[in-house]
């Protein structure tokens, strides 16, 4: 693969603190350290930051909320646990605290096994603006999909997304047992900070707010 390296001053919005993508937060700057404070090379501190974000911050479709707060990557953290674009949103700032290049991709993508209490509620198998990363690494923008945990997977029978820091990283097409399971049906772009305004309305255009309301409920319920 062709690789054309960026000048410094494009990179530098992938690179800024935001509201949401808070790099420059005491924990986000703390655990970042952490995490990279061994490592020399970038690709294997990207690894290491995306294997956290993966398995360590707990997937959960619950974790749904219209309040911006519940965006902003240090309380993402300090809850451990979040959906799809909350892990992207952590994963973008904990790579920028360490220095990489990091921004957030939305798609709409179909989910052929949709479990099915969340399937009930959705009354839809699209989930709109699924949140994952774009990582900057030697000349490349990569992929990298950090939203089910390992331990979800092997309940599920599915394969966990692995990023090696060399190619792409997206979900599977089929589970294990050969079905289908992820579709991508629509790719937004990608984001140097996270469109908060324009996702809560697509999911109000595309759900409703009635679906939404029962989204918040439920993990007020169960999941808190």
């Amino acid at each position: 693969m062709n690789t054309i390296k960026l000048p410094e001053s494009n990179l530098k919005p992938y690179l800024q603190a935001t509201y949401f993508i808070d790099c420059d937060h005491p924990r986000i700057k703390k655990a970042a350290r952490q995490l990279t404070g061994s490592l020399v090379e970038t690709k294997m501190m990207a690894k290491a930051i995306f294997l956290f974000v993966r398995d360590e911050i707990r997937y959960n479709p619950y974790s749904f909320s219209t309040s911006r707060k519940d965006y902003q990557a240090h309380t993402i953290l300090t809850r451990g646990k979040g959906y799809c674009i909350q892990k992207a949103v952590l994963l973008a700032a904990l790579c920028r605290a360490a220095g990489i290049p990091t921004r957030l991709r939305l798609a709409n993508i179909r989910n052929h096994q949709v479990p099915a209490k969340l399937a009930e509620m959705m009354k839809t198998d699209i989930f709109y603006c699924h949140g994952y990363n774009e990582i900057y690494l030697d000349g490349r923008w990569l992929k990298a999909t950090p939203t089910f945990d390992r331990f979800m997977c092997e309940r599920l029978e599915i394969n966990p997304v692995n990023f090696d820091g060399n190619q792409d990283a997206v979900f599977d097409q089929h589970s294990r047992d050969g079905r289908l399971h992820i579709e991508y049906l629509k790719q937004w772009g990608e984001f140097p900070d996270l469109p908060f305004t324009e996702i809560i309305t697509t999911f109000n255009d595309n759900y409703g707010k009635d679906m939404i309301q029962q989204w918040i409920n439920a993990g007020e319920q169960h999941y808190d």
